[in-house]
Parts: C-alpha cells; structure tokens; sequence
C-alpha cells in the first residue's frame, strides 16, 4: 500500500494522536510507533512528524517536557484533555467515512463489476 502525503492529508493529525494516547513519547519513538502499528505503512520522515507534534502542541491538543533520562535530552509529548476529545472527534468521522467508503466500494460493488 502506498501511503504518499496525499494519503495521509487530514489524517496525520488523528494518527499522531492515536499513538500518544496510549503513552507519552518522544518524536522518534512517535515515528516507530506508526511504523510498527502500520505494519510499515506509515514510514513518515522526521520532517512531516516533527512539524506536526510543534503544531498540534500549538493548538493545545499535546503537551510537551524535557526528558530526565540518561543521555540526550529529549522532549516527551502527552495528549492533553483537549487532544483526548480531538481525538474522540477524529475517531468518530473516521468510522464514518470508511463505512460511507466500504458501502461504495464494498464486496457487493466488486461482485457485481465481474457480472
């Protein structure tokens, strides 16, 4: 599957949300996530997510401190209330969507293109 920028445009935001819900982390550890929960689909360079965790801590949605362990210091982002009902939002029109998508392109859609 390819995932370019034109895949991810609207979705990079919910997706980075996604994966500090679960815990705090810092920007690297974010990028490994996605990979790893994508199965590899989600490959994003450091200069699409790093601008993105700035602008949704901007916006409030992620908050941010300066790490205490042990070798570089590296800032850790959490989701914060804001983020948590963003994400609840991102959630809710993303089930939406895909089931508008699957009713278009579902497996009825298919079958009958083989008729």
């Amino acid at each position: 599957m390819s995932t370019g920028p034109e895949l991810l445009r609207g979705h990079l935001d919910a997706l980075l949300l996604g994966v500090l819900a679960d815990r705090p982390a810092h920007g690297y550890a974010v990028i490994e996530r996605l990979r790893e929960r994508s199965a590899g689909a989600f490959d994003l360079a450091e200069g699409t997510v790093y601008p993105a965790l700035h602008r949704l801590e901007r916006d409030g949605l992620l908050s941010s401190r300066w790490s205490s362990e042990p070798g570089r210091p590296r800032r850790v982002y959490s989701v914060t209330r804001r983020g948590v009902s963003a994400l609840s939002a991102h959630r809710g029109t993303w089930r939406s969507f895909a089931q508008a998508v699957d009713r278009v392109l579902g497996e009825s859609v298919l079958s009958e293109a083989g008729r």
